[in-house]
């Protein structure tokens, strides 16, 4: 474990984010979603929920801000979205502007060219995200670990 690294950020996981280029991909997926089928990195974390992961890896991920949208949302049956859908745009950190949303299949078809999937055990429906890496800005120590 490292000191100032959110603990969710477990070793595998920080090693792909830290591979990640701007423009780079990545989806953090519900429990019920296809992942391994899409034939891409697939990293899990069980017994999280998707929120938890999105604001973990959050501490570490820029999400861009150039073009299109940062975030992009599977469409609920909710009109103005699921529960846990405003859950993880809250987690992301990400203007309501910044927000897209894919009907499911073509989410699961933009979901293909991701970098990675972090499935989480996030049972209920719609709780998938795909977030689009930033530019990373000058590096500032924050001190000695404690």
């Amino acid at each position: 474990m490292l000191s100032g690294i959110h603990p969710i950020l477990t070793g595998d996981l920080l090693a792909a984010l830290d591979r990640l280029g701007h423009g780079d991909e990545l989806v953090v997926a519900d429990a019920n979603f296809p992942a391994h089928r899409l034939g891409t990195l697939v990293l899990e974390a069980p017994g999280l929920t998707a929120p938890a992961v999105v604001a973990a890896i959050r501490t570490v991920v820029p999400l861009d801000r150039y073009e299109a949208e940062s975030v992009v949302l599977m469409s609920g049956e909710r009109s103005g979205g699921e529960p846990v859908q405003v859950e993880l745009v809250d987690a992301a950190v990400v203007a309501d502007h910044r927000v897209g949303e894919l009907e499911r299949f073509a989410f699961y078809e933009r979901a293909a060219s991701a970098r990675i999937v972090v499935r989480t055990g996030e049972l209920r429906p719609y709780g998938n995200l795909i977030m689009r890496k930033g530019v990373v800005g000058e590096y500032r120590s924050q001190g000695v670990a404690s």
